[in-house]
């Protein structure tokens, strides 16, 4: 019997990490989790959830320590799906941003390099629809292509777009199979609740419950091209079983506003006008907004064969209904 494949995930405590551990487990793969910190309060529910996934301690500002999980796990093909990944805490912390999301990039890569793995490792890197930024100058009426101009808005699109140019630069000059996977916005169950998203659908099950009276927002009115995680992550792993890296667009090919969102939300819970239940928060709005983003999937779909089966209105019914049903185990009472 074959050996099974080895995979190393960074970032694995976060959404995407977890669906994505949970797809190469069923898939066969023996399954490393790059963790930060020995107290990471995150690292008990992942072993619960994923018993038979390797837990091995390390961080993207540490090269030693990924030189170290590179031995350890083996892997055949590695995921870099760590990032400080908070627009909003990007705008406060710019370096810890640069140093984790843009240069922890260039450190695990040296690690592949130094190693001497090279031509034997295959490596994914999340680059993000932030990059592009959103400006008219830039902004193509069928949505952004893997060839669209880039303007990062936001220190987290500046890091991301460096761990986006040099993970092109090391497969350009190494020969280095290395796919970038530009990711429009995609959530779910899993996302945390710092994210807008989230936050909606945890606040809309907590009103319906009685146990909150509104939620703080900021600006309502930018689009964005939101879809499923879970969707997503399949398309990662497309890349690396692809039999040449390149770099690939995901997303739906169609926007919606927060209001967008907020409307199906409330919806969900039997609520037909939101605006009661919403502020505005000062605090919260960005010292540069992107206003639109809309992503072409067109090449992601008829190379990988990639496909999304989640539309939007499933999207915001699917994490309604987990947040009503966490908090209603919480409360001790029972959704409807």
């Amino acid at each position: 019997m074959a050996e099974p494949k080895r995979a190393l995930i960074t970032g694995v405590t976060g959404q995407d990490g977890g669906h994505l551990a949970e797809l190469l487990l069923a898939e066969g793969y023996a399954v490393y989790g790059l963790v930060r910190g020995q107290n990471n309060p995150r690292r008990a529910q992942l072993q619960a959830e994923f018993p038979t996934l390797t837990v091995i301690e390390g961080d993207l500002t540490d090269p030693a320590s990924l030189v170290r999980a590179l031995e350890r796990s083996d892997a055949n093909e590695v995921f870099n799906l760590a990032a400080v990944s908070h627009v909003g805490f990007s705008f406060a912390n710019p370096t810890l941003t640069a140093d984790v999301t843009g240069k922890g990039v260039l450190n695990l890569l040296e690690a592949i390099r130094i190693t001497g793995r090279s031509e034997r490792t295959r490596f994914y890197q999340a680059s993000t629809s932030e990059m592009f930024g959103g400006l008219d100058y830039n902004r193509p009426g069928n949505g952004y292509t893997e060839d669209s101009l880039f303007h990062p808005r936001s220190p987290y699109g500046v890091a991301k777009l460096y761990g986006h140019w040099i993970a092109k630069n090391y497969r350009e000059s190494y020969g280095m199979f290395i796919s970038c996977g530009i990711l429009f916005n995609h959530e779910g169950e899993r996302r945390g609740k710092e994210f807008v998203t989230r936050k909606i659908t945890d606040a809309v099950a907590r009103i319906s419950l009685g146990r909150q009276s509104h939620i703080d927002l900021g600006n309502l009115w930018p689009k964005r091209d939101w879809g499923y995680a879970g969707d997503y992550v399949r398309g990662m792993w497309q890349m690396l079983q692809h039999s040449e890296p390149d770099d690939f667009v995901l997303a739906t090919g169609e926007t919606h506003s927060i209001e967008d969102f907020l409307t199906l939300a409330f919806a969900e819970v039997g609520i037909e006008d939101w605006r009661p239940y919403v502020r505005q928060d000062a605090a919260q709005l960005r010292p540069a907004e992107v206003d639109i983003l809309l992503g072409d999937p067109s090449k992601a779909e008829s190379v990988l064969g990639w496909r999304r089966d989640v539309d939007f209105p499933g999207l915001v019914s699917r994490m309604v209904a987990h947040d009503l049903a966490v908090q209603s185990e919480e409360s001790g009472t029972r959704t409807p």
